[in-house]
């Protein structure tokens, strides 16, 4: 038998405070089973006991409420359990990501993190097909791996192979605003591949030389800022940055290796010269 109960009833039986349980119902989450028209006081049922405990357990787990909203309404259990799995999957990356943040930060202040060798090279000249676009920093994770499979699809559809590893060049705008020109591009033979074979945002670019300072980092992305420091301070303090935007070469990548430990990124900083030995 279902009783009907006051929020402040409801909100003891459910451990949901009355403020949530009224920014609930704004939401249409969970909506009272009866309004009283003259008070507005809301009275719930016990039948909507368990659908309370349901949404503070999703609520526990960050699921927003739009996707509360979605699993509720799931047309059918398959529907519903992708649904929860798809945030579950999202919470096992953030976990990942944090468990990696507090490795390296444990790292950082012991003091083992160690310096990366750097190297004085000169890129020669080079033909590549290429996407550039303005992107906002925090969309970067999203926005590259649909930019390099959109390369490989083109390079395909022209008969043509990459010459070299998948590679990023980024402006300086991107690092001190959070929105600068991205380019990521796939080397390919010389000569330049005819442009009637490219289709869509993949363009020819042809680089020219560049003399660089270069490290390898190795690891998840989210650490790259410790070798992009070692370069920075390494060109400051002789006096040879050249400005310009830096690169990175995906030698090991979520493109090719599963394993964020496996990942290997040639990081380049422009330089203006090259200092004698």
């Amino acid at each position: 038998m279902t009783a009907e109960l006051t929020i402040g009833a409801f909100s003891r039986i459910t451990h949901l405070s009355v403020k949530t349980l009224r920014h609930y119902h704004d939401w249409g989450l969970l909506e009272p089973a009866a309004v009283d028209p003259d008070s507005g006081y809301r009275y719930y049922a016990t039948a909507q006991v368990t659908t309370a405990q349901t949404i503070r357990r999703f609520r526990d787990l960050e699921m927003p409420i739009e996707q509360v909203k979605m699993v509720l309404a799931a047309p059918d259990t398959a529907s519903r359990d992708e649904l929860i799995a798809e945030h579950l999957r999202r919470m096992e990356e953030q976990l990942a990501r944090t468990q990696g943040a507090v490795a390296s930060l444990r790292a950082l202040v012991e003091g083992r993190m160690g310096a990366p060798a750097i190297e004085h090279v000169v890129f020669a000249p080079l033909d590549t097909l290429a996407i550039t676009e303005t992107v906002q920093r925090g969309e970067i994770a999203l926005w590259w791996p649909d930019a390099f499979a959109e390369l490989h699809g083109s390079l395909r559809s022209a008969g043509l192979r990459p010459a070299g590893p998948p590679s990023g060049m980024y402006a300086h705008a991107l690092f001190e605003d959070d929105l600068g020109e991205c380019t990521v591009y796939l080397p390919v033979e010389s000569p330049a591949h005819p442009s009637a074979h490219v289709s869509g945002r993949a363009q020819p670019l042809r680089l020219g030389a560049r003399n660089v300072a270069i490290a390898v980092h190795r690891g998840p992305h989210a650490d790259s800022d410790l070798v992009y420091a070692a370069l920075g301070t390494h060109v400051s303090e002789l006096g040879i940055d050249g400005g310009g935007p830096v690169y990175e070469r995906y030698l090991s990548s979520e493109l090719d290796e599963p394993d964020p430990t496996r990942w290997r990124t040639e990081i380049g900083w422009p330089i203006s010269s090259t200092p004698a030995p």
